[in-house]
């Protein structure tokens, strides 16, 4: 039998086309299967995406999803305090176990980088304030858990995930993204 690569079987285990043939090639990595209800969080001050999954087996269901939009005129305090919110009402409103997020990229702007690190401080403390246990993710690990490729487009995210999710319709990019990372715990956790 010919020898199929990781990243082929890989990319088949998550769209479920894996051969049971192939399953003795697949490497165990000696974790318990996450199972639960997942919240995926994709930090932004002004369009946080925020995504609740739940995970049975190899079921995925999407139970909700929403982007926290603000306006440019709202302040930083203003922001924090919605993504705050939202992120709790989330945890509450669907008894979530588990919460995901994706880290902070890389960004030249010092500026830039402390707007994404206190809306990424919000969400954070939302979860901990309810005693849930936060995992985070690169952006990077996401899209090679989702999409197979870590320099996915946004698109082949939102498109990867409707297939995933059997979604009628693809997701909002930044709903996409935070279901994303929900997808990248449970595949990868």
């Amino acid at each position: 039998m010919a020898k199929t690569s990781a990243r082929k079987l890989w990319a088949m285990k998550l769209a479920g086309n894996l051969p049971a043939s192939s399953s003795a090639q697949v490497p165990q990595i000696g974790r318990k299967k996450i199972e639960g209800i997942i919240l995926g969080i994709d930090p932004s001050l002004r369009g946080t995406g925020l995504a609740v999954l739940k995970i049975q087996g190899d079921r995925r269901q999407l139970l909700t999803s929403k982007t926290v939009q603000m306006k440019a005129k709202a302040t930083m305090p203003q922001c924090l305090a919605e993504i705050y919110k939202a992120v709790s009402s989330m945890i509450e409103d669907f008894d979530v176990s588990i919460v995901a997020l994706e880290q902070t990229i890389y960004v030249q702007n010092f500026q830039t980088a402390q707007i994404l690190g206190a809306a990424r401080g919000a969400a954070i403390a939302a979860a901990a304030v309810l005693e849930k246990p936060v995992f985070e993710y690169p952006p990077l690990r996401i899209k090679q858990a989702v999409v197979g490729y870590g320099r996915a487009s946004k698109q082949q995210v939102a498109q990867t995930v409707k297939q995933m999710l059997v979604l009628e319709e693809a997701l909002a990019f930044d709903e996409a993204d935070a279901a994303g990372v929900a997808l990248c715990h449970a595949f990868t956790g």
